[in-house]
């Protein structure tokens, strides 16, 4: 192997050119040359007669005898001119102002009105929507506070004690700032104040921005405000609720009869959810116990085959918060007809999509909520589809059920934005219902809105005498809301009331399941119209008495036999339920004294309490028929009832807990948790746990 190696060494070495020694001198020779031009001067040096001892001046002079240029003599002459006045006292004496007196930077501080900001603590309701509040600065000046640099990143919640660091510095200006003070002292005073800010700025990591130009009118730069040390306003929340007050306790003696319509409606209870899931007791205006109560489907017993559409069931047991008082339970459940046997349904969605839909909560919420509702119609049923916002359109014409494609796309092509037009939209859609009736098939309008209607009929009042010349036509309307923020309750009450129909909050899809599929034939089709009730209490066995909810739902004592007069629906399948807390005669609850000279006209030896009277019409039907049952005394509750009063109770709390005495939450809590019984749905578990957090929001 080594062989080979020296063998191929041999050969390379062959193979390798001769260095050429005359030819490398040449090549030292000419780089020495090229060297010695390039860092050498060609010239001789200029001979000079004057020698002598060296200094600045001797320089200076040997430095103008050398250059010959204008140009150069130009640049030299400036050079010795700047240093003359930055370097010799002559100079400084120029430029320093002869009048100038010395400020600090305490005393400048001191004199300047400062911006009033209100601060305070960084609340949790902050939000995009979030308004920053200041207050005007001193006379003349105006604060201007600059955009804030959103951060790369969300900060997480210990970084929020980091100022935020503007764009550009904020600025305020003020033309009558300091009028004891020089203009002189102002312009030295402010290139202070300016290097200051930008300082603060380079400390914060942030780019350093150049310092304003200082103009005739002063601007004086001062630091923007930290998030932390701002009041942040949430955006303002414009909700409306219909109720009224509690129900006041009654003298039997003095008016013995208590008359008020059915309600079905659910909206309170999926309003108090959203309120209590987003850490908020819910206002009290809000909460109508009734709503509460009917939430919840119950296992009332049903009427029989050749009945009235629903059966009446009274029960009387003690009060859970009262020893000494007793609760009356009414239930009215009505019956529940083959769906096979349901005629057609003519559907007219009437969607609003004004700008403030544009919201998770709303519009998004309300799609999703349709698709669930479609797969429950039958081919024989037909929809159509009105929005409204600045104006009202028609977006699909009455389209048979078994077209989901089409219905979707048309929903899906949606859109928020503008006013809210709801007279026009209400009145396109009554039109487009009015095209689509057929004798025997059920007509409806359901109308899903926020309730914020901002352009024509916007008075309750005058909606309810719209609705209510539009019901006699066969056409009902029905209510679904969406969002909260700027939830216009009253509105929505009045539309569904007049409009014979029902009215349900949407704050879920699990809600939407449970309005639009699981109890959809009752919310569309009605077994019984204008329902009222009367009771009757017998003076000689009950001494007063309180009806718990039902406050925008009371008749006068007349209405009940007015055929005329207006009153809620029962839909297939539907259960109602209404408490009235009585207190016997001797009872020591009793809260008023007897009347001295009051007539007795009921035989003492009575055992009822009270009497019950129900009226209804027939769908279709103008007059009405009456049902009636006596309330004797007391029976054992079962766990409906029960429950019912738990929930009763629950109401209570959140709103008016003067009758309540030591009864709490952990009572509510205990009743409900042993009465929640088959609970398929989980409703009831989650009343409870409603029921905690308000306990806990409440403390």
């Amino acid at each position: 192997m080594t062989d080979d190696l020296n063998d191929l060494k041999a050969m390379m070495d062959k193979a390798t050119p001769q260095p050429d020694a005359a030819r490398r001198a040449e090549n030292i020779a000419l780089a020495q040359k090229s060297f010695a031009d390039l860092q050498g001067s060609r010239d001789a040096a200029r001979p000079t007669a004057v020698t002598g001892p060296k200094g600045l001046w001797t320089g200076v002079k040997t430095m103008l005898n050398t250059i010959t240029t204008k140009g150069g003599l130009t640049t030299t002459t400036a050079l010795v001119a700047c240093g003359f006045l930055f370097l010799t006292p002559q100079g400084q004496d120029i430029l320093r102002p002869p009048s100038a007196p010395q400020i600090t930077m305490t005393e400048f501080d001191n004199a300047i009105p400062q911006p009033q900001i209100e601060t305070g603590p960084l609340t949790d309701d902050f939000s995009e929507d979030a308004i920053i509040q200041d207050a005007p600065a001193d006379a003349g000046a105006e604060l201007i506070l600059g955009p804030m640099e959103a951060p790369e990143q969300e900060l997480s919640f210990a970084d929020r004690s980091r100022p935020a660091v503007p764009k550009e510095l904020p600025q305020v200006t003020n033309e009558a700032l300091m009028p004891q003070m020089e203009d002189a002292d102002i312009d030295e005073a402010m290139r202070q104040q300016q290097t200051r800010a930008v300082q603060g700025r380079q400390s914060l990591n942030a780019a350093p921005a150049a310092p304003s130009e200082i103009t005739a009118a002063p601007r004086i730069v001062v630091p923007a405000p930290s998030v932390d040390d701002v009041t942040i306003m949430p955006a303002p929340n414009t909700e409306t609720f219909a109720n009224d007050d509690p129900n006041p306790l009654k003298i039997t003696a003095e008016e013995p009869v208590s008359t008020f319509s059915i309600d079905v409606d659910t909206p309170a209870y999926a309003v108090v959810r959203s309120s209590l899931s987003r850490g908020q007791l819910p206002p009290a205006q809000a909460v109508r116990i009734e709503e509460l109560v009917n939430y919840f489907p119950y296992d009332y017993p049903t009427p029989d085959a050749g009945e009235a559409p629903f059966r009446p069931t009274v029960t009387t047991f003690q009060t859970p918060w009262n020893a000494d008082t007793q609760l009356v339970h009414i239930a009215l459940q009505g019956q529940m007809p083959e769906v096979a046997a349901r005629p057609p349904l003519n559907l007219v969605f009437l969607i609003d999509t004004s700008g403030s839909m544009d919201d998770p909560t709303k519009l998004p919420l309300l799609k999703q909520s349709f698709r669930l509702m479609l797969d429950q119609l039958r081919p024989e049923d037909q929809v159509a589809i009105v929005e409204y916002a600045g104006s009202a359109g028609q977006v699909l014409v009455p389209t048979s059920a078994s077209e989901r494609t089409t219905i979707l796309q048309a929903i899906q092509s949606l859109g928020a934005g503008g006013s809210t037009n709801g007279q026009g939209g209400l009145e396109q859609a009554y039109s487009v219902a009015e095209a689509m009736r057929e004798d025997g098939e059920v007509n409806r309008v359901i109308l899903a809105t926020d309730g914020d209607f901002n352009v024509g009929l916007s008075n309750p009042d005058a909606l309810k005498d719209f609705i209510a010349d539009k019901r006699e036509t066969g056409t009902y309307l029905s209510v679904l809301g969406f969002g909260r923020g700027n939830l216009d309750d009253a509105t929505m009450q009045a539309l569904a009331q007049n409009g014979n129909g029902t009215a349900a909050y949407i704050d879920t899809l699990s809600e939407a399941q449970k309005v639009l599929v699981d109890q959809l034939s009752g919310a569309l089709f009605p077994i019984a119209g204008d329902v009222k009730v009367q009771v009757e209490f017998n003076p000689a066995q009950v001494a007063e008495y309180r009806l718990i909810g039902y406050e925008t739902r009371a008749l006068n004592r007349e209405d009940f036999n007015n055929d005329t007069v207006d009153a809620g629906e029962l839909g297939a399948g539907h259960a109602v339920t209404a408490i009235y807390e009585v207190t016997p005669v001797g009872s020591p609850a009793q809260l008023s004294d007897p009347l001295r000279y009051g007539a007795n006209t009921v035989a003492e030896t009575s055992d009822e309490l009270g009497f019950l009277k129900l009226r209804y019409k027939e769908p279709g039907e103008a007059v009405s028929q009456l049902i009636e049952t006596p309330i004797t005394g007391s029976s054992v509750p079962g766990t409906e009832a029960n429950f019912a009063a738990a929930i009763a109770g629950f109401g209570q709390l959140l709103r008016d807990d003067r009758f309540l005495g030591n009864w709490g939450y952990d009572d509510a809590i205990a009743l409900a948790n042993a009465n929640r019984g088959e609970d398929s749905f989980g409703y009831r578990t989650e009343a409870v746990q409603l029921m905690r957090l308000a306990q806990s929001l409440s403390r």
